[in-house]
């Protein structure tokens, strides 16, 4: 694992699966259990190429390549300072040649990665439709929890070009938005296959959905079982320990 210079607030958290490890900034935005909730919830073959639009740290793609056999991930990042940290992290641990992060606008990954090219796409976007209160574009908190560079029709509409037919597209959202997902999903020929809602606890209403969708593929949705997150005593799930490969975690 090759040394790797820190800059002023930035960490490296180990992430319990093969050695590998993150660079992130505690003053910028961490990743959260959504994002390897994500890369769990994905079935990718072997030897797939793979694109996470709007990458941030670039936890999924270390995820994705630490989990499967696969033969190419790109993550795509628009913040300079977010995609620099991410491609540290890459070079950190030994998989940059695997792992690409480009620092682009990801409205513009088609044009640079190509059309019809990829076996899976990733995405876990902003949740929140910008309007009405006032939002500091160029704070990177904002930026990756507000739609303010991208919003979910340009998400899904990038995806659709990057796939190949019966290519998969593997989004983490929020329950209140499954309405559009599931209408641009459509628009843009990605018909929706499987969807898994997250509960905090049971009794307690969805706070995620996992969504898997495949282009151009034939109508036939399933309704995974819903995965709970914390018991009653407010301990984690035995599932939610078993995603995250250890025993006892502090998540």
């Amino acid at each position: 694992m090759e040394n790797i210079q820190l800059k002023e607030n930035e960490r490296i958290d180990d992430l319990q699966c093969k050695g590998y490890k993150i660079i992130q900034n505690k003053e910028g935005f961490c990743f959260g259990m959504d994002a390897v909730l994500l890369s769990n919830f994905c079935d990718i073959k072997s030897g797939s190429t793979v694109v996470d639009l709007g990458t941030g740290t670039g936890i999924i793609p270390v995820l994705i390549y630490a989990k499967n056999n696969v033969s190419k991930v790109y993550g795509v990042e628009i913040q300079e300072e977010v995609a620099e940290m991410a491609n540290r992290t890459m070079k950190m641990n030994n998989i940059e040649n695997d792992v690409e992060i480009l620092n682009i606008d990801l409205k513009n990954a088609p044009e640079k990665l190509g059309i019809n090219k990829f076996d899976v796409v990733t995405s876990n976007p902003p949740y929140m439709i910008s309007g009405g209160g006032l939002i500091n574009i160029k704070d990177k908190k904002a930026i990756s929890r507000h739609e303010i560079t991208c919003n979910l029709e340009d998400i899904i509409r990038v995806s659709s070009k990057l796939l190949k037919h019966n290519g998969r597209f593997f989004l983490v959202h929020r329950p209140n938005r499954i309405v559009d997902i599931l209408c641009l999903l459509r628009q843009y020929k990605l018909e929706p296959k499987s969807i898994r809602f997250v509960h905090p606890k049971i009794g307690k209403q969805p706070n995620l959905v996992l969504i898997k969708s495949i282009k151009a593929s034939k109508p036939e949705l399933k309704f995974e079982k819903p995965l709970y997150v914390y018991n009653d005593d407010g301990t984690y799930t035995k599932e939610i320990y078993e995603i995250y490969g250890m025993e006892n975690i502090d998540i």
